[in-house]
């Protein structure tokens, strides 16, 4: 079946735009096979990529989703926005497929990334000194235990092999 090309713009605008559908529920929705949607997709996508200047406006291919752009698009966005006069911005943020809000949330995540990271506090850096020097501590004294341990059992050895304190030496040896 033969689809006309504004039949078909009109279905890759609808799956391309920032809330756009998917080709899925679209072949369902208008009993357009699935595989011919997303070979349209496809398509439009591609000559999108490889001539921007060709296409007419119309069928041009609405940009990607906000949460798929990268931090050096968003920055782009954001400082295209400030020279933007405000009774064009709504047209601005249409033509880039994001709202006002989202333009806010990357100013400020751009503004957040210019502070200084906060500094660590003096007692912050004692606490750790202290921890530091109190786990070196606690490792000697387990080094000693596990020595005194040691010495304890090979005096216990030594014990059953030569008898008790009490007991002298030469009484087994029969001297």
């Amino acid at each position: 079946m033969t689809y006309t090309e504004g039949f078909r713009a009109n279905m890759v605008r609808r799956m391309a735009c920032p809330n756009g559908i998917s080709a899925t529920a679209l072949a369902r929705e208008v009993g357009v096979p699935q595989q011919s949607l997303s070979r349209w997709l496809r398509e439009a996508s591609a000559v999108n990529q490889t001539d921007n200047s060709s296409i007419a406006p119309e069928s041009h291919m609405p940009p990607k989703r906000p949460q798929d752009r990268s931090a050096e698009e968003k920055l782009k966005i954001v400082l295209e926005a400030e020279i933007v006069p405000e009774e064009q911005l709504g047209a601005f943020l249409r033509r880039n497929g994001i709202h006002e809000a989202q333009l806010r949330e990357w100013r400020s995540m751009m503004l957040s990334g210019l502070q200084k990271p906060p500094r660590t506090s003096s007692k912050n850096t004692e606490e750790t000194r202290k921890i530091h020097q109190l786990e070196k501590e606690l490792q000697r004294k387990e080094k000693a235990l596990a020595e005194a341990a040691a010495i304890i059992i090979l005096k216990k050895k030594v014990q059953s092999i030569w008898g008790g304190e009490d007991e002298p030496t030469d009484k087994k040896s029969g001297r």
